[in-house]
């Protein structure tokens, strides 16, 4: 048995699961969500939580039935509490600033950079240097962050860029003094 497919999802007050027409349907305060579910996964509701099983044992099942209940338990924790990533500016003249819905960018390049994000994410800048992407679906949350960084990811020589909070840029030593001995 996976260990993550055989924990239950508790579902949470003010939570509503229905599985119906071969698909999963969360409902909570932030929201709704659904997920198609494979043919060779059952999901069913049982008073206060969500169980998971698989049919067989093959590796394929095995892999389908912790995903399956992570991503149940994902849209759970998405439409009561939410996702965010935080990302961080380095960099001498980069900044962030929010006009309306759409986020605009100075990389260094030679031109702004404009980024619209879907409709049901939430992009703040708190302040110049730090953006906040937050949203239900964990999955959309972590896809905006990766396009964002994607636009000037941090370089290794002195870590300017987009980064994510608390991420570690290891870094290259530059170029150094030619030796002695060399001519």
């Amino acid at each position: 048995m996976s260990r993550i497919g055989r924990k239950p999802v508790l579902i949470p007050k003010g939570v509503k699961v229905e599985v119906k027409n071969g698909a999963v349907k969360v409902t909570g305060a932030k929201g709704e969500l659904s997920v198609a579910i494979h043919p060779d996964v059952t999901v069913e509701v049982k008073g206060e939580e969500v169980l998971v099983t698989r049919h067989a044992d093959l590796k394929e099942q095995r892999s389908l039935h912790g995903l399956f209940r992570a991503l149940i338990a994902n849209m759970v924790t998405g439409v009561t509490t939410g996702f965010s990533r935080k990302l961080e500016l380095v960099g001498v003249g980069y900044r962030a600033e929010l006009k309306g819905k759409v986020l605009q960018l100075a990389l260094g390049y030679s031109h702004p950079i404009v980024f619209r994000a879907p409709d049901s994410i939430k992009i703040e800048a708190p302040t110049q240097t730090n953006i906040t992407v937050s949203g239900i679906d964990k999955q959309l949350v972590g896809l905006v962050a990766a396009k964002i960084r994607s636009l000037r990811p941090p370089e290794p020589y002195k870590g300017k860029g987009i980064k994510y909070e608390g991420e570690y840029i290891r870094r290259k030593a530059g170029k150094t003094a030619a030796t002695a001995g060399a001519k």
